[in-house]
């Protein structure tokens, strides 16, 4: 639960975004300062990251943890207003930027929305106080602690011998709700008492009506648009059966079909996104 102590190792050696809540002192000009309005992230006006020094002297800031070893930190405001700058959502400022500063900016709105939402005791309603060093609050009154909670969901790229000894296919499929037009990966969030891979065949059968044999993992990603605190974990599978055709289940999918990894349709997942890392490994690997 706590995050790496500031004196475990010089700032300079921990390259990429390292999370943490206690950073062993207080903000300085220098430091990377990540603001939240809302749902979206304040940026300075040519889209690079604001500082600290850039906000005015009391402003009330959140640990993140630090990014090639320059400390950042983030602040809940009730305007874009409050300082200048382009407000925006977490997928425009991804689709811009490197990957440790996209995962550092989810991490900015998981935190601010955590605390934003969990200010009072759910058991008594008396209010929360912070607990040292952790992304954590507990109630003084009964006791009740509030840890951040991550929900973990699982997405599966699905692949299938082709007909005629061509290349793999592979399962793509448009959802009912979001970002509507992409061909995407089922996908899925993982119940209470349920491990990844039994949430992986789950998902599959209910939401295209197929089984798959040797689920394996793939990696993992911060995902910051389907909400505070969500983890993806994605597989690679093969269908049992290659010649079950899918059955959308009509309430979270409206199309599913194979496709061959030679002919993929252009509106796939963005760049930055797990599902688009797990598409081209897929064909990747088809082609060695």
């Amino acid at each position: 639960m706590t995050g790496p102590a500031a004196g475990s190792a010089p700032a300079a050696q921990r390259a990429g975004f390292q999370p943490g809540a206690d950073l062993g002192r207080p903000p300085v000009p220098s430091d990377l300062a990540l603001p939240v309005v809302g749902a979206k992230l304040l940026t300075n006006a040519d889209g690079t990251v604001a500082r600290v020094g850039d906000l005015p002297a009391d402003t009330r800031w959140v640990p993140l943890g630090t990014l090639d070893g320059v400390p950042a930190w983030a602040t809940d405001l009730a305007t874009a207003d409050e300082v200048p700058g382009r407000a925006r959502g977490w997928a425009s400022l991804a689709a811009e930027v490197p990957e440790p500063l996209a995962t550092l900016a989810g991490r900015a709105l998981a935190v601010v929305t955590w605390r934003r939402t969990h200010r009072w005791c759910g058991a008594c309603r008396a209010e929360l106080t912070d607990q040292p060093g952790e992304t954590s609050r507990r109630c003084p009154d009964c006791g009740l602690y509030v840890p951040m909670q991550l929900s973990a969901a699982v997405l599966v790229a699905i692949t299938r011998p082709a007909p005629a000894h061509g290349p793999d296919e592979l399962l793509l499929v448009r959802h009912a709700t979001g970002p509507t037009g992409l061909w995407a990966l089922v996908a899925g969030f993982v119940e209470a008492g349920e491990t990844l891979e039994a949430a992986v065949h789950r998902e599959v059968g209910e939401e295209v009506g197929l089984r798959i044999d040797r689920p394996a993992y793939f990696g993992s990603q911060p995902w910051a648009i389907s909400g505070p605190g969500v983890l993806l974990a994605g597989f690679t599978a093969r269908a049992a059966d290659p010649h079950a055709e899918p059955v959308v289940d009509g309430r979270e999918l409206t199309q599913a079909r194979w496709f061959g990894l030679d002919a993929l349709p252009a509106e796939l997942p963005p760049a930055y996104s797990i599902s688009r890392w797990l598409i081209d490994a897929t064909v990747t690997a088809a082609r060695r």
